[in-house]
């Protein structure tokens, strides 16, 4: 299992957690794109632009790779993304991965005014962008679609390796989707049963499109809850349960439910190996809760 992390917040947090990252030998560091933060009261809670922190993260680190969870084609046209997408590339020297979403907070569609359209027009848009974004990757294929249309031309310049990611929690569109266009489909912690298929069908839609199925990343991610005994895992749990607004009962009882890969001692290893076993390559550890003094020992705890 490869281990990532994904986290958010202002730029010295992020820039912390990066060379964290790499000092401990994790693969990547992910951040979302939310222009409201998601946790608790949207409105008093800073949320910055995710591409322009990777533009700087790009210049001060130096093996992470750098993934974007995810940007929302609701937010900017896809010509807007591959050329942010190209333009990362170069400057991380072919570290960048371009994660494309439908959108689904509601909230910053309505407080900052953006188009939200029907649930089946987001997931159309997302899979026009990504044969848009395929398209623009193949040097001059061109690509007419319902929603974005790119002439058969060369759209300079060519990435070192820019690559594609799609995630989601459907299984069935989701999954076909990756499979025809993405490098990596990251598919949100689920009870393994659940994880096992999706990637599956990935996989097969990889084939059927006449892509190396072995190719295709599969990654998960969820929130980094674990410690090696039960007060510290407790401790995170509720600072978990305050930063996200909800009940410690609420909470658990949903962690339960998605059996996210959370505990203390051994639970939080067996779980993840649990996902493993399922078809997982790649963990993007959340570390949302804003303390670095504790990612030692919530990384120690899934790797014993």
């Amino acid at each position: 299992m490869q281990y990532a992390v994904q986290t958010r917040g202002a730029y010295p947090i992020i820039l912390e957690t990066a060379r964290w990252a790499e000092a401990r030998d994790l693969v990547a560091l992910a951040l979302p794109d939310h222009y409201l933060d998601v946790f608790g009261d949207a409105s008093d809670a800073p949320a910055y632009d995710h591409f322009i922190h990777f533009a700087a993260l790009a210049r001060e680190t130096e093996k992470l790779e750098l993934v974007s969870l995810l940007a929302p084609v609701t937010f900017r046209h896809p010509a807007v993304l591959y050329k942010m997408g190209v333009t990362l590339d170069e400057v991380s020297d072919g570290r960048f991965t371009l994660g494309v979403g439908a959108g689904w907070f509601d909230d910053e569609f309505e407080l900052f005014g953006l188009p939200y359209p029907p649930q089946r027009e987001l997931l159309d848009r997302r899979e026009d962008a990504m044969r848009y974004l395929r398209a623009a990757l193949s040097h001059g294929a061109g690509h007419e679609g319902e929603f974005y249309r790119l002439a058969e031309f060369d759209p300079k310049p060519d990435p070192q390796n820019l690559r594609l990611l799609i995630g989601g929690g459907g299984k069935v569109e989701t999954p076909r989707v990756a499979g025809e266009y993405a490098d990596e489909f990251n598919i949100y912690a689920c009870p393994p049963e659940d994880f096992a298929l999706k990637a599956s069908r990935a996989r097969q839609a990889a084939e059927d499109a006449g892509r190396d199925p072995e190719k295709l990343l599969i990654s998960s991610a969820g929130p980094a809850i674990a410690a090696p005994d039960q007060s510290s895992y407790e401790r995170l749990r509720d600072q978990m349960a305050e930063l996200a607004g909800v009940e410690v009962g609420r909470l658990e009882g949903g962690y339960r439910k998605r059996q996210y890969p959370a505990g203390w001692g051994s639970q939080a290893a067996e779980r993840m190996a649990a996902l493993e076993e399922a078809g997982c390559q790649r963990f993007y550890l959340q570390m949302f809760l804003g303390d670095p003094a504790d990612y030692d020992m919530i990384l120690d705890t899934y790797r014993t």
